[in-house]
């Protein structure tokens, strides 16, 4: 009884004033790389703990997209990554009430569902193809396409870190004309990302390329969060490379806050985000 009222009230969340439309795009039109299981719906974890809807065993990924009204439409876009350690998706807390905070923002919002549990890969073979699916559909949708970013939330802010620095490398082999567009974000929202610094002795970890065509970055997170260590070699790295850069690092909030209110970082640093996506991208 509990989950059907969670589901109801996360429907009712999802019809407020600022949407327009809700479609589902889904990323691969035949076989998916790097994915040995069929195409199926994910499965949704029964711990619904804080409120919070999980999904898992995602073979077939896909962009849930949300529209805001015409009135607040600006033509910027964001895809966006929950979290859940690569082992399921935070799906409302990190994805679609993202989204409605975006389109209130006048953004198309894209909310991805990468490949789960366990296919990092497949995860980034999915966020680069979601940047190039919006890129090439962009004059369609009355789109920028040189106004597209990604904001991710802890193993989705370590997805999005690897795209922001690995878009000169497909991940995959070519399937279509799409995948002749860039996957590069044109801008990146890292929110307490987690497990940057898997270097020796918890540097960077090497898998991210650093050079000095990384889009501009934006990172939040807290100093009591496990994974503080995470942002800050990833800031220095991005510094050092002189990568235009806002980072903050607040006190106390803890981890997996997304915005919900309560939690003084989760009221922070959407209003920070704002601020500097002005000043970044328009």
């Amino acid at each position: 009884m509990r989950l059907k009222w969670l589901v109801i009230i996360v429907l009712v969340f999802l019809a407020n004033s600022y949407a327009q439309t809700i479609d589902k795009l889904y990323l691969w039109p035949e076989e998916v790389p790097n994915e040995k299981g069929i195409k199926h719906n994910p499965i949704q974890i029964p711990d619904t703990s804080r409120n919070v809807i999980r999904i898992t065993n995602i073979t077939n990924p896909l962009l849930t997209v949300f529209k805001p009204v015409d009135s607040l439409k600006n033509g910027a876009s964001i895809i966006i990554s929950p979290g859940g350690g690569y082992k399921y998706l935070a799906i409302n807390i990190e994805g679609y009430e993202i989204a409605e905070w975006f389109i209130s923002l006048g953004y198309t919002a894209f909310v991805l569902e990468y490949r789960t549990p366990d296919n990092r890969i497949g995860a980034l073979n999915d966020i680069q193809r979601a940047i190039r699916v919006v890129r090439s559909n962009s004059k369609k949708w009355n789109l920028d396409s040189e106004k597209i970013g990604v904001i991710g939330f802890s193993a989705g802010g370590h997805l999005s870190a690897l795209v922001s620095t690995n878009f000169k490398i497909n991940s995959y082999s070519k399937v279509d004309e799409i995948d002749k567009v860039s996957s590069r974000p044109d801008f990146s929202l890292l929110i307490y990302p987690f497990s940057l610094d898997q270097g020796v002795d918890n540097t960077l970890s090497p898998d991210f390329k650093i050079h000095n065509n990384i889009p501009p970055t934006f990172i939040f997170g807290t100093s009591d969060d496990t994974y503080a260590n995470s942002f800050n070699v990833f800031a220095s790295a991005l510094q050092k490379e002189s990568i235009p850069l806002e980072f903050h690092l607040y006190p106390n909030g803890g981890h997996g806050y997304g915005l919900r209110k309560g939690n003084h970082a989760a009221e922070t640093w959407p209003l920070l985000a704002e601020k500097w996506l002005v000043e970044t991208v328009f």
